[in-house]
């Protein structure tokens, strides 16, 4: 898959296949769980986007969470409870 080499192991030096087993998990789960693929209208493959901020009012108050995975590599974001 080019998206995994171009985003995650052309950015990353992989010490063993133990960390090189993690990695590739870690991308796995982020993959399908949190980026956005343009083919599938900006959905997430295992989650159903989120319904859309029509309040003008509610966007100005948005509170978002970022997190930070390997190393800060790759970055999911939230809305803050």
């Amino acid at each position: 898959m080019q998206t995994c080499r171009r985003e995650l192991l052309d950015r990353t030096l992989i010490w063993n296949e133990r960390h090189l087993r993690h990695t590739l998990r870690e991308f796995e789960h982020f993959y399908n769980s949190h980026r956005p693929h343009q083919g599938i209208a900006n959905a997430r493959p295992l989650r159903p986007l989120p319904q859309p901020i029509t309040d003008s009012g509610q966007i100005t108050r948005l509170d978002i969470h970022r997190t930070d995975r390997l190393g800060g590599l790759l970055h999911e974001y939230q809305h803050a409870a």
